[in-house]
Parts: C-alpha cells; sequence; structure tokens
C-alpha cells in the first residue's frame, strides 16, 4: 500500500529542504572566514596547533558542500531506479562527513608526531594566536547551537551530525587556545600536543559518524522502544489480534515497515484489506515512515494449512456434476480452517427443493465441515 502524502508532509519537506540549507550556507560562511584567519594567523604566529584547527575548519567547507548536495537530491521523489525515494542520500553524506573527519584527524596526529621528534625546534606562539582561538570558540560554539535548533526542528539525522561537527570545532579550538596558554608560559610542548589531542577528537568523531551511517545503510533496525510503539499501534487496530514478524528499517530519517497481521480466519478479502487500510493509517499518522507493507494471516488456531484440500473451482466443478441447475463461481464460498471446508452457497430465490438439492449435493464433498446457504438481497 502506498505511503500516506498529505499536503502537510510536503510542505514539512521543503521546510526541511530549505531549513538545512539555509544553516549550513551560515555554515560556510563562519568556516570559510574562520580557516582563513586561523591558517594565515596560525603561520604568524608560528603556532601548529592553530593551523591544525584551520584545517580542521577548511574540512567543515567540504563536508559542508556534501550537506548541500544530499539535501538537494535527498528530497526526490521516488523513480524506477529508487522505488522508494532518496532519503537515504542524508546517510550517505553522514558516511563522507565520518569519512572525511576521519583522514583530517589522522592526518593531523601524524603531524603532531612529527613535532615530538624534535621538540627544540618548537618555536615559541605569538599572543595573536590566543586571541584567534577564543575568537573560533566562541564562533563555532554559536554556529553549533543555531544548527543544532535547526536540525531538532525539522528532525534531520544529517544535520545533527553537521551540527555536531561544529561542536567538535569548538571542543577542538578550547583544546587550542589551553595548548597556546602553555605554550606562552614556556611549556612549548602543549603546541602540539594540543595539536594531537585535536586530531584524537576529530578522529573519534568521524569514526562514530562513519560507523552509525554505515550502520543505517546496512538496514539497521529502529530501536527497541520505536519497534515496541509501533507494534502496539498495529495491536490496537480493530480487528487485529495480533502482530508477528515486525521488521524496520531506517531510510534517512524515515523508516520501511514490514509487519504480519492475524486476524479472525472468517474475514472477507475486503475486510482484511480494509483492516489493514486501517492499521496502515495508524502507524503513518504517529511514526516518519516512507512505507508500510502489511501481510493479512488467518488464525492459526482457526485454520490448518492442507494442500490437499479442493480449491473453489474444484469444489464447484463438483457440486455441479451433481446438480440439475450448475452454480456460478460467484455464488460459492469456501472458508479453509482446522483442515476441514466451510462452505457457503448463495441463491437468488428461497427454493425448498432448490435448497434439498444444494445440501445433498454439499454432503458429498470431501473434507466437508459444514454449509449453509443464503439468499441474495434484491
Amino acid at each position: 500500500m502506498p505511503i500516506l502524502s498529505p499536503d502537510t508532509d510536503r510542505q514539512f519537506a521543503l521546510d526541511k529542504q530549505q531549513a538545512a540549507k539555509r544553516s549550513t550556507l551560515v555554515s560556510v560562511a563562519v568556516n570559510l572566514a574562520l580557516s582563513a584567519c586561523q591558517i594565515v594567523i596560525g603561520t604568524i604566529a608560528h603556532s601548529s596547533a592553530l593551523i591544525a584547527d584551520g584545517v580542521h575548519s577548511l574540512s567543515d567547507l567540504v563536508s559542508d558542500f556534501v550537506v548541500l548536495y544530499a539535501n538537494k537530491h535527498s528530497h526526490k521523489a521516488a523513480d524506477s531506479d529508487h522505488q522508494y525515494g532518496h532519503a537515504r542520500f542524508e546517510t550517505a553524506a553522514s558516511l563522507a562527513i565520518g569519512v572525511l573527519l576521519l583522514v583530517v584527524g589522522v592526518g593531523m596526529l601524524w603531524a603532531a608526531a612529527m613535532k615530538f621528534e624534535d621538540p627544540s625546534k618548537i618555536p615559541t606562539v605569538h599572543f595573536i594566536a590566543l586571541w584567534m582561538a577564543l575568537t573560533t570558540l566562541g564562533a563555532k560554539e554559536g554556529l553549533f547551537r543555531y544548527m543544532l535548533a535547526v536540525a531538532r526542528r525539522v528532525k534531520s539525522s544529517m544535520l545533527i551530525a553537521n551540527a555536531w561537527h561544529a561542536r567538535s570545532d569548538a571542543a577542538s579550538s578550547l583544546v587550542v587556545a589551553i595548548g597556546i596558554v602553555g605554550n606562552l608560559m614556556g611549556l612549548p610542548l602543549l603546541d602540539p600536543l594540543a595539536a594531537a589531542i585535536v586530531g584524537f577528537m576529530i578522529s573519534r568523531t568521524g569514526w562514530n559518524f562513519s560507523r552509525e551511517a554505515l550502520n543505517d545503510l546496512m538496514d539497521r533496525a529502529l530501536d527497541e522502544q520505536q519497534v515496541k510503539a509501533i507494534r502496539a499501534t498495529l495491536a490496537e487496530t480493530e480487528g487485529i489480534r495480533n502482530v508477528h514478524d515486525l521488521r524496520t528499517r531506517k531510510m534517512g530519517d524515515l523508516a520501511v515497515v514490514d509487519a504480519h497481521l492475524l486476524v479472525d480466519s472468517h474475514l472477507s478479502v475486503s475486510e482484511g484489506h480494509q483492516l489493514a487500510l486501517k492499521a496502515h493509517q495508524r502507524v503513518s499518522e504517529r511514526f516518519p515512515v516512507v512505507t508500510v507493507t502489511l501481510h493479512i494471516d488467518a488464525d492459526p488456531d482457526q485454520n490448518a494449512d492442507d494442500p490437499s484440500l479442493p480449491s473453489r473451482r474444484a469444489l464447484l466443478d463438483m457440486l455441479n456434476s451433481r446438480l440439475g441447475v450448475p452454480l456460478a463461481f460467484d455464488d460459492l464460498r469456501a472458508h479453509y480452517l482446522g483442515g476441514k471446508i466451510e462452505l457457503e452457497i448463495y441463491v437468488d430465490d428461497d427454493d425448498a427443493a432448490r435448497e434439498v438439492e444444494l445440501r445433498r449435493a454439499a454432503a458429498t464433498l470431501p473434507q466437508l465441515r459444514s454449509v449453509q446457504l443464503f439468499q441474495r438481497m434484491g
């Protein structure tokens, strides 16, 4: 069954896309200005930690462009090649950001390690480097708070990842400031040590983002609490006796849900379909899903699989071979319950002789449990 797509859902998706674009462009502007100032001032002030932080800010520009690209494509409608939509562009973007951070962090660790080989060559840092580090700290913390607020408002895991990326920058700027203060106080090793700590923090953040995104790309299920809530929503639908084989997988910030619904075995196909529609509607209204696939199962306490039981067409042929006036295919309903057949026959008039004939013919059918006759209205 297709996912419900009310106008409010489309408007929310549009607002989410626009908010992501605005917040990312703000991040681009801030990171461009900071990275230029950090690298230039770090070079002038002889601070390897500040230069490392500047390179980190420069890497943020790449991640920002990855986010902009994913934001543009993740909201595309489903097509013949991507029949569930393009929501996983966001997950792929989170993976790209994580890998980028991991590479940058390892590079910083390597550069810092080279500094420790000959501490005598570490120069004294100029005071302007401390001023730049503190300015960067304030700017990155403000950027983090702004981006996280936007990400939570539009419920985007990709934007949340990018926001925490900015927070890791703020934390690294604090470490850089401490290292510069130590260098100014006559402890030159603290500057490359700060650069190494920044590299470790970035590597750790990159590893966490990469791992989470990779798990989602490998069809990780929703968390246990969400699965329980979806199960309860399905089970509370009127007419649903039980829910089993419930499976979920993440699709960006949305989810794909598959479940089997247990219903009374006497339900018609159309009634079972109606119950599935109601259950689908309840789930899609309460949870961010891209699609819900529901399979209707007959109650196993009433039903027993037996492939040897004759089909409705076979039953009709056997009945008509014993009747003077044959029945049509739509005159017959068969319920396969407990290895037996419960037969329903629909007639157009109230004819006692016809009823006796039908019951006698039905009594010769194999594995028959019961037969009921119904007169059609009008």
